[in-house]
């Protein structure tokens, strides 16, 4: 009976605080007894992983590596950084939240607060509960979401419109440079609005190309929303222009 009880807690990861099967007995089985009671090389190896695990968990100067890609080693905190480079994986991971990477300069309650860019809701994207300051799983939400897929999406959007607007300001600088080829032909003097306007693209693609950059790590804080409006304006006019 024991043999299959401890088994069973075993493959179901419920081992570390399980107790004796009889209710009103409080008493924890030590790694000893286990052993002399389980046979199974396969269920100790999974016990002792059980364990490790446990341990792990337990000390807030340890964590697991959290490459996607999958890594098993164990990260020491070392002084006063958030981030801690993996040796074996060279993934760097963070110390206080869950979130698959290290996200300096970003704080971990930006990385779970997520507000509506249309409603302005705010929520929990882990699990996706109304945000409030006194959010119980602020560092711990066990909902299955998949936190590096939408982390993916996010930098793929900021990505691409940065792209845009260096790709643009290159245009800038051709057009630019084919109208001053020109310029120098008799009665073609008027040309020069278009150099100085090709000066004012080129520094306003400039501009929008790294607002991105900054949108992108300061999305949660509270000037973000002048910032978008502004940045929105200038696009527009850019655009126009």
């Amino acid at each position: 009976c024991w043999r299959e009880y401890l088994t069973t807690r075993i493959e179901q990861n419920m081992v570390v605080n399980c107790t004796c099967p009889i209710s009103e007995c409080r008493a924890q089985p030590t790694t000893a007894f286990i052993r002399s009671i389980v046979s199974s090389e396969e269920i100790i190896a999974k016990y002792e992983k059980a364990l490790l695990r446990g341990y792990v968990e337990c000390c807030s100067n340890l964590t697991w590596c959290t490459n996607p890609q999958g890594c098993d080693q164990i990260l020491l905190k070392d002084g006063l950084g958030y981030g801690v480079a993996c040796s074996k994986c060279s993934w760097i991971s963070c110390f206080n939240c869950n979130f698959p990477e290290a996200h300096y300069p970003a704080s971990c309650s930006h990385m779970s607060h997520m507000t509506c860019a249309k409603c302005n809701h705010g929520f929990c994207w882990r699990c996706l509960k109304p945000w409030r300051p006194t959010h119980k799983d602020y560092y711990n939400c066990s909902a299955m979401v998949s936190k590096a897929a939408w982390q993916k999406k996010r930098f793929q959007d900021y990505n691409e419109r940065c792209t845009f607007h260096h790709r643009a300001r290159e245009f800038a600088v051709s057009l630019r440079n084919r109208v001053s080829s020109i310029r120098e032909m008799p009665k073609i003097r008027t040309l020069t609005f278009v150099l100085d306007a090709c000066k004012v693209l080129e520094q306003a693609r400039k501009v929008l190309a790294y607002s991105c950059v900054y949108s992108y790590y300061n999305q949660d804080t509270e000037s973000m929303d002048i910032v978008e409006q502004q940045t929105e304006s200038l696009e527009l006019h850019t655009n126009a222009l």
